[in-house]
Parts: C-alpha cells; structure tokens; sequence
C-alpha cells in the first residue's frame, strides 16, 4: 500500500458509517441503471470495485450469484459487511485492495462496477488496467463518477474546492479525460448518460468531516468567482451547487 493509498485508507476509515447513511449515495438514476444492467444476470460474479457504503452492492447482489465489494478501507468494508447481513444479502464478500493492484487473478468477473471512486485514485491507468484484467473477456464494466468541465476555468475552481473539502481528492477527469483512458485500458465504451447532481453545501461538508476553516475558504472561493463559474455551477447563497456525473458502459474488449 502506497502512502496515498494509507492516506485514503485513514481519511475515510472514521467516515464508513456516514457513506453508508448518505442520501446522496444511497440512491439515484445511476443505481437504477446499475441494477437494471445486472437484473437477470443471475450467474454473474461482480466487482463493486471502490465499494465505499456498499450502495452497489446492495443493488446489485439480488440478482447475480456474488458480489466482492472491494475497497481500501478496512472501516467501510466492515460497515458494508455489517450493512449486507442486516439486508440478508448473503452473496456479498467483502475484501481490501487498492484499485491499482486488485488480489484477483485474471478473468474473475463478469461484471465490474466502480462508482464515485475513481476520483481517489493513485492512478487512473493503472486502476482501470486492472479492472479490464479482471474481467472476462467481452464482460461488462459500468464506471460512475463526478466529472470535471472540459473548460479550464471550471475545471480549476472544482478542484480547488474538492481538494479543500476533502485532502485525499486526487482529480475529477473530464468525461473526455476518463473516456480515452478506459479505451487505453482495453475497454470499448458503449453508452454514456451524463446527470446534474445538487451538492447540499452542509450534508458535502459534513460528510467529509471538512474542517470549518477550510469550508470557510471554499465559501471565499465560491464568492469571489466569477459570474461564469457561480452560472456553471448554480451555486446558491449557502454554498450549495450542481456536479456533474457520468455513467459509462463499456464492454472488455
């Protein structure tokens, strides 16, 4: 484990119970459609690759034979453990690995699913590498994530903000950005839907545990920005504003 990785692993290690609690996280059009793609796969082996609270998991697992929801995290892998047994959800396992070296050998999944996390990562081509060495050969990854605007301006005042919020934020791709990476990896996009997600300034922070000085100066920055971004982001008298998501299938080529 790199000191990145040990980075992630401690900054989120207090947060698992309010990731699996997180209305943000717990539902959406994008789980909808993760559930909708694996319905009937009644034979398949899933990865929820960066599991977080579990939230795909828990979608995913009445339908297939298994799910081994992977992440970083010892803290969340046992909220998601304590969260599928609530559930009866006995098919999901749980197990530890950076995305960038995953302990499974190679063709293991049919499905791999990796929401909301691939922002975190050490590094991106080395994470989905290794998600196209997983799975099967003409197997199906879904890969979620908040997205950064194309336009430099934007792209810096997002992260700015999410490093500020959040000190093991490594990057928000573009959809472009993330797009030809998974091409390079040995994935052939095959749909993408894009979604507007409202950030409720004090739930985001909260989340996160963000210190209050650091929230204060993302306020600072939201204040001082220009029309443009305040526009572009909708932000709103108390700090709250519109992210983008991008939800792309793909099938290992």
């Amino acid at each position: 484990m790199t000191t990145q990785h040990a980075f992630v692993a401690q900054e989120y290690g207090g947060r698992a119970a309010d990731y699996v609690a997180s209305a943000v996280h717990s539902a959406g059009g994008d789980l909808d459609q993760v559930e909708a793609i694996v319905r009937g796969l009644a034979a398949a082996r899933v990865l929820d690759l960066g599991c977080g609270g579990g939230h795909v998991s828990y979608r995913a697992a009445p339908h297939v034979a298994e799910v081994v929801a992977c992440d970083i995290t010892p803290a969340m892998l046992e909220a998601v453990a304590a969260a599928a047994a609530e559930r009866g959800l006995s098919n999901i396992a749980v197990r530890q690995a950076a995305a960038e070296a995953l302990p499974f050998p190679a063709a293991s999944f049919d499905v791999v699913l990796c929401r909301f996390t691939a922002h975190h990562w050490q590094d991106l081509e080395a994470g989905l590498r290794e998600a196209r060495r997983v799975l099967k050969p003409g197997g199906r990854g879904v890969f979620i994530d908040t997205v950064a605007p194309a336009d430099r301006v934007l792209d810096s005042h997002l992260q700015a903000v999410e490093l500020l919020r959040d000190a093991s934020h490594v990057r928000n791709y573009s959809t472009a950005e993330l797009i030809a990476a998974l091409s390079r990896a040995g994935f052939a996009v095959e749909g993408l839907t894009m979604r507007r997600l409202r950030m409720e300034f004090p739930v985001w922070t909260a989340r996160t545990r963000t210190p209050a000085s650091h929230a204060a100066a993302i306020r600072s920055l939201q204040d001082r920005a220009p029309a443009v971004v305040r526009d572009a982001f909708a932000v709103g008298p108390d700090g709250s504003f519109d992210l983008d998501s991008a939800t792309l299938v793909t099938v290992a080529s």
